[in-house]
């Protein structure tokens, strides 16, 4: 196992907060574009790739396995496999939900499966929630997926990029957050009655989504050129893409006229220009106490990790940290012990730990 035991001051803006003394470790450098993190009862780890792969790696960072049984991903573009999370109730039944992209090129949409992990394989695995209508752009699938305190589950859909009006179109699930119970039905309490599994709309493609302990949910999402937003998530809401935007098109064109409108959400934070954010994870624990409640976020096309300073569910400052890290960053998560962990892009990707530095 390769460790960085390097220590840096990180400064928080604003002066409102301490130095904090930290050390990364490097738990592994052998894995190929990985995407997303879970944590196992037992201290080993889960993470999918994107080319199609789940691996086991034991505390350490061995990986002790490829888990056979994965359903089959249309790995193309951005399409691939994606989140992985567990149950709720994973001690007792060991479920593991797994959304990827479903082919065929012509006809792909971001789908969630659920199978019983048993030893190092998936089994009984069903596919429970395909997104409607399906597409044939291999880009803008979401695909990040949460738990609430409820039970039900929460998972974000692209836009499909050539497909952007579909995000105000409540009867697309394209450019949603859905929510639904944990056999892929549609949740109780769904804001939409004619379209039951649409929980809010006008997203573009969302790679970020977690929730404090009090319950509140934050997600953020990919701009044009420019215009990337953190949210926080509510019910029924309407976030606006692509009738308001603080981005423009890829072309120098305008998407929208507007920065706002009535009846859709303003963003908490947004970035001009893109940082395009990746992973999403609320930091609550006391190893660093100036960073507690503040969110971690990855940033693909800036290579580096952004720190939001939060007051009251505000953000008040914004910094990048763990600079010599200086890669793509594809995930950002906390463990059950509250210990920041980070993935990094690409082939070799690393999972790095976040830890106190060490003490004389």
């Amino acid at each position: 196992m390769t460790r960085l035991l390097v220590s840096f001051l990180v400064f928080c803006l604003a002066g409102t907060a301490a130095a904090q003394d930290y050390r990364l470790e490097t738990v592994t450098d052998q894995l190929s574009a990985p995407w997303c993190i879970a944590f196992l009862p037992d201290g080993d780890f889960l993470v999918t790739e994107l080319a199609g792969q789940l691996k086991r790696l034991d505390s350490s960072g061995k990986i002790e396995a490829t888990v056979t049984g994965v359903p089959e991903v249309h790995h193309a573009g951005q399409g691939g496999l994606f989140d992985v999370v567990l149950h709720p109730a994973f001690g007792q039944n060991n479920l593991v939900y797994l959304s990827y992209a479903d082919g065929p090129a012509k006809k792909n949409a971001t789908t969630i499966a659920r199978a019983r992990l048993s030893g190092d394989a998936l089994v009984d695995l069903e596919v429970i929630y395909s997104v409607t209508p399906r597409k044939n752009t291999p880009v803008h699938y979401g695909g990040r997926m949460l738990f609430l305190p409820d039970g039900t589950l929460l998972l974000t859909t692209g836009d499909g990029f050539d497909f952007r009006e579909a995000a105000q179109d409540i009867s697309s699930g394209l450019g949603k957050i859905i929510r639904i119970n944990d056999d892929g039905a549609p949740a109780a309490g769904n804001p939409f009655p004619k379209s039951p599994y649409v929980w809010s709309y006008g997203h573009r493609n969302a790679q970020g989504l977690t929730m404090s302990r009090s319950g509140t949910v934050y997600l953020h999402e990919h701009g044009p050129r420019g215009g990337d937003e953190l949210n926080i998530l509510k019910r029924g809401v309407n976030y606006g893409w692509p009738a308001i935007t603080h981005g423009v098109d890829y072309s120098g064109a305008l998407v929208s006229p507007f920065t706002e409108w009535e009846g859709m959400a303003q963003p908490e934070h947004y970035w001009v220009p893109s940082i395009a954010p990746s992973g999403l994870a609320i930091y609550e624990g006391t190893d660093f106490p100036q960073w507690h409640g503040d969110l971690f976020i990855g940033a693909l096309v800036s290579r580096e990790v952004r720190r939001l300073d939060m007051k009251d569910g505000r953000v008040i400052a914004d910094e990048a940290v763990f600079p010599e890290i200086r890669t793509r960053i594809r995930d950002v998560r906390t463990g059950p012990d509250n210990t920041l962990y980070i993935l990094t892009d690409g082939t070799p990707g690393k999972l790095i730990k976040v830890l106190p530095a060490a003490r004389d």
